[in-house]
């Protein structure tokens, strides 16, 4: 099952010579192009092949959903998290899993309204693999049309929206209820979407989920982080995620104390 570009470990130790090299070679070694007759019957990314996992088969991600931003690649890392630290920017729409010598494997993620709402640390206080989902009552009181035939929950598996891996989030010993989670839904990735947390492709969270230990520190950057470290952000007029925000920051507003 190839599931990682680098062999999959609570926090990669590697030389610095040999992650400087990695980084600048783009993992060329692991991107080799297929025989030109493969190649000719199916186009595939390397990392986003098909995937025999347990009882299911992971279908490939189609490679127009692949542009080289939504693939996850090992990139520069500016800011100072220790390792094993994951960074959700909701803003830019990445999810970054820091490394040492400044690098961090750096994955798209889809924002959902729930992740958008989150802010500050937490750390992984659980992970399943095809876990169960169950809508909250949250959900069922919002919208009891598309969450109602769901009360019961659904075991894990391929139309299971938490997809094939999922992280639980703590604040001590409470669950905070936002979750890093595969999807159902792979053309989302990289966009905003009305419901649900942080959502990967399911390849990419098989590789994040064992590289990632039971405790380690979560936290989301802040609009003014993710300025600094991703640059503008070009939303487009009626761009769902802008208005999801715009929504988030005048709920806040609203509940923030008056002086």
């Amino acid at each position: 099952m190839t599931i990682a570009d680098l062999p999959a470990s609570p926090v990669p130790r590697l030389s610095r010579r040999a992650a400087l090299s990695m980084l600048a070679l783009g993992l060329a070694a692991c991107a080799a192009p297929p025989p030109v007759e493969v190649v000719a019957r199916v186009a595939v990314v390397p990392g986003y092949e098909q995937v025999e996992d347990g009882a299911f088969t992971i279908p490939a991600v189609p490679t127009e959903l692949l542009a080289p931003v939504n693939r996850r690649q090992l990139v520069g890392y500016r800011d100072d998290d220790a390792p094993g630290t994951i960074v959700i920017d909701p803003y830019a729409r990445f999810l970054y899993l820091a490394m040492d010598y400044g690098l961090a494997m750096r994955y798209r993620i889809a924002v959902g309204r729930q992740g958008l709402g989150f802010r500050g640390t937490a750390t992984v206080g659980r992970k399943a693999a095809w876990p169960f989902w169950q809508p909250t009552a949250r959900m069922l009181a919002r919208d009891p049309e598309m969450y109602g035939p769901y009360r019961a929950g659904l075991p894990g598996g391929l139309i299971n929206p938490l997809g094939a891996r999922a992280l639980y989030l703590y604040r001590g010993k409470v669950d905070t209820m936002f979750r890093i989670h595969g999807t159902n839904d792979i053309t989302s990735i990289g966009l905003a979407t009305s419901a649900g947390c942080i959502r990967l492709f399911n390849q990419d969270i098989l590789d994040l989920y064992e590289r990632v230990r039971i405790g380690a520190p979560v936290r989301v950057r802040t609009r003014a982080e993710s300025l600094a470290y991703e640059g503008p952000i070009r939303a487009t007029e009626g761009d769902p995620f802008a208005v999801a925000t715009a929504i988030a920051e005048a709920e806040e507003a609203r509940a923030a104390p008056r002086l």
